[in-house]
């Protein structure tokens, strides 16, 4: 933190006066915040050069940045605009310097700033982005905009008091968000069956049978027969219900052909219907704990099972 015009270091145990020390730095985490530091400086500047929109305050945030904008409102073609001229200033490999001007000097007066602390003493310190930016900064900087790597504005949020906040990442932080989104995207290609293309599809199908299935709760709920998927999809779905008290019948594969199905419910009627489900595919299971499943050959009978579960549901309803 500061103090005045000196920085000052808190440490974890008392240091005796004169001592000779030795400073480690953090040199990822140093240049991480150099980046969005002056990530922020150039997204500001762009943002009041094209929009007129300017910025009132700012957050360095462990994952994402964010920039309130002197604005209600900001449109997707305008922040999409903006990151695409950001980024052709990064191309250009535009300089970053710092420099100092006393306090008294009129150029001050030039120079983009929200104003100096009340405690401030000396020189007056000036981060400039060469024919793009002045700006009075206390802060850490790279030395040149093709360091920034790249910058992605992500969305904007409605701030308080007429604001926009914009959320942005910068350089590293950019790549590691690809990453994740990669590595997620490859686990719902695994749980989903299907390719990044097609998953916004698949999870509202998935919805679309889960709100189906509140419909009919605590009875019987089947979905229409997937040709996509295997016990493990199934599962799923199961998981999600995840009611004893709702029969759940599940089937992948070609009607026409043969195929996978699952039995879920309460421990007593899947006992009971279970064995009789996989007659009835002319197939085979095994069950534990509330859930049968197996291979069918008969896909073509699903409707036969429907009709003897709805059958025993019926019968459970009038002995209730």
């Amino acid at each position: 933190t500061r103090r005045g015009a000196q920085a000052v270091h808190f440490v974890e145990t008392a240091l005796e006066p004169g001592s000779a020390v030795l400073l480690s730095l953090d040199w990822e985490r140093r240049f991480d915040h150099m980046q969005q530091h002056s990530g922020q400086h150039l997204i500001t500047a762009m943002a009041e050069r094209m929009f007129g929109f300017k910025t009132t305050s700012w957050e360095l945030g462990r994952q994402q940045s964010v920039i309130e904008l002197d604005t209600p409102s900001m449109t997707t073609e305008q922040m999409e605009a903006l990151e695409q001229s950001v980024n052709e200033k990064i191309r250009e490999r535009i300089p970053v310097t710092v420099r100092e001007l006393a306090a008294d000097d009129s150029e001050v007066e030039t120079v983009r700033s929200r104003g100096l602390p009340g405690d401030h003493t000396g020189p007056v310190r000036v981060v400039d982005i060469e024919g793009i930016d002045s700006n009075m900064c206390c802060g850490t900087h790279v030395s040149n905009l093709s360091d920034l790597q790249v910058i992605k504005l992500l969305c904007t949020e409605k701030g308080k008091k007429n604001k926009t906040n914009l959320v942005f990442l910068a350089g590293n932080r950019v790549l590691k968000s690809v990453e994740q989104s990669h590595r997620t995207e490859k686990t719902l290609t695994s749980l989903l069956k299907n390719g990044p293309g097609e998953h916004v599809e698949a999870v509202k199908r998935l919805q679309s049978w889960l709100r189906k299935a509140d419909c009919l709760l605590p009875w019987l709920f089947t979905c229409p027969c997937r040709k996509e998927g295997d016990s493990e999809f199934m599962n799923i779905i199961a998981n999600e219900i995840g009611k004893e008290d709702t029969l759940l019948f599940l089937t992948v594969g070609d009607e026409k052909e043969a195929g996978l199905f699952l039995l879920a419910g309460s421990v007593e009627a899947v006992e009971n219907l279970g064995p009789r489900v996989a007659e009835l595919l002319e197939g085979k299971g095994a069950g534990k704990r509330g859930r049968y499943q197996g291979k069918a050959t008969k896909m073509s009978r699903r409707g036969e099972v429907q009709a003897l579960l709805q059958e025993f549901i019926s019968q459970q309803r009038d002995e209730a």
